[in-house]
């Protein structure tokens, strides 16, 4: 019998834990190392997820393991009065990373940044309207919770007063388009915010975005789209917050997304792939902002604020990207991913679209490739199969749109490994296929 069968390990999970999500998986994880996870009957999974998408140099990496001990060792935690030389160090070093957003509070989760961020954004303009795209994920807290749309909606009673939501772009689902057929992202901004100045008060504060909308199935705004919103913004007096969380520190091929657009925003959250793999969170916004904030009383004080641990681990995580090349790296190897993916999209007719950039991509499961009619099934099925072969892939599933699988493999993904993905989706996707 699998050790994963524990039936103590089973029995007391059932018991004791909450269910906050989708069903857990029935492996019993007890290691994890590089690009693998490891069960209790000691099978290595690669992981297409970098965990909860946020592991960018893999499992348990040797100078992120050698930085925790070191500052465990000497200060982990403080009032979050207190400073420490990892905070200021790792304010200093994100500041140099993105010109013009100088200043730096620390946090734990990308719920907890965007909450600061909404809330900063607020307090600054004076309005309390914001926008957010309608398949977004900003978090489970609050105003990110209200500006969150891909999920989470029903049974908690009402968002915060002046939520307001758009479509986002999607290219392979055009709600617009141009003679040739093409998105024309353009006019679908354009009539999006048509209603949103219909439906505001005159008290627009934020535009919260992904560059790249993960949970929204991979969905990335197309080149001039960030320009086009930052201007849509500035006629209103709105601050644009990017939400970095799995676009940040180097997993498109851009330090950060929004460099690829030339569009500095006027706040940027960061989490997830900051910490790699723990909570670490950040908020960055410009001199003139903070300053603003500061003399009306900006309060967002928590409880691990500034913590020295987390700060270091920040800190090692940009040394790593830096020194072993990490950003060009994603491209390079992104790019190899892209191209077995469009490989797979040539041999299946299921897979009716491939997107994204750098080392995170989209894979859109279809039941028909001219209809474009969602394969949700299926895709369950492929990601049972994949699972069942060695690989762990998430897959999200949208009204409107197909079943997408979520591919973001560590930063430090070899082409062994890439190439080893790829088979398994293949014989995943051919297993899945023949039981329709």
């Amino acid at each position: 019998m699998s050790l994963n069968a524990d039936p103590a390990f089973w029995a007391a999970a059932r018991k004791h834990l909450t269910r906050y999500g989708p069903s857990f998986e029935s492996i019993i994880v007890e290691r994890a190392e590089g690009s693998f996870v490891y069960d209790a009957d000691g099978r290595g999974i690669l992981d297409f997820t970098s965990g909860q998408m946020s592991a960018v140099l893999g499992h348990t990496h040797k100078d992120i393991v050698a930085t925790v001990d070191r500052q465990m060792a000497s200060v982990a935690h403080l009032f979050s009065g207190m400073l420490s030389r990892p905070v200021v160090t790792l304010a200093e070093r994100l500041a140099a990373l993105a010109p013009g957003l100088d200043r730096v509070q620390l946090l734990t989760t990308g719920a907890e940044s965007n909450e600061a961020a909404i809330r900063m954004a607020k307090l600054v303009t004076g309005g309390h309207e914001v926008v957010a795209f309608a398949q977004s994920w900003h978090g489970m807290t609050g105003a990110a919770a209200s500006a969150t749309y891909s999920a989470g909606r029903r049974g908690y009673g009402p968002a915060a007063a002046g939520s307001f939501v758009i479509p986002a772009p999607n290219s392979y689902r055009p709600r617009f388009k141009h003679a040739d057929g093409s998105n024309d992202w353009q006019a679908e901004l354009d009539d999006a915010f048509e209603l949103i100045d219909r439906q505001s008060t005159g008290n627009l504060a934020a535009f919260i975005a992904e560059p790249i909308l993960s949970s929204g199935g991979i969905l990335e705004l197309p080149l001039g789209y960030l320009a086009a919103l930052k201007r849509k913004c500035e006629e209103r007096g709105m601050l644009l917050v990017l939400d970095e969380a799995q676009t940040g520190v180097g997993r498109t091929g851009h330090m950060f997304a929004f460099q690829r657009d030339g569009v500095t925003p006027d706040i940027m959250t960061l989490s997830k792939t900051l910490g790699a793999g723990l909570p670490l969170a950040a908020v960055m916004t410009t001199e003139a902002i903070e300053q603003k904030a500061f003399e009306r009383g900006f309060l967002f004080y928590t409880t691990h604020v500034s913590d020295p641990l987390t700060a270091a681990v920040g800190v090692t995580v940009l040394d790593v990207v830096e020194r072993d090349g990490l950003v060009a790296q994603a491209g390079e190897r992104g790019d190899r991913l892209k191209q077995g993916l469009l490989a797979l999209q040539q041999k299946y007719e299921c897979v009716g679209d491939v997107r994204g950039r750098g080392l995170l991509l989209g894979l859109e499961i279809v039941t028909d490739r001219q209809s474009k009619a969602p394969g949700f099934e299926l895709g369950a099925q492929i990601m049972d199969e994949a699972m069942r072969r060695g690989l762990s892939m998430n897959i999200v599933k949208l009204p409107g749109m197909g079943g997408v699988f979520r591919l973001a493999p560590p930063l430090t993904v070899s082409h062994a490994e890439i190439d080893q993905g790829l088979a398994i989706m293949s014989d995943a996707i051919e297993a899945a296929s023949r039981t329709r």
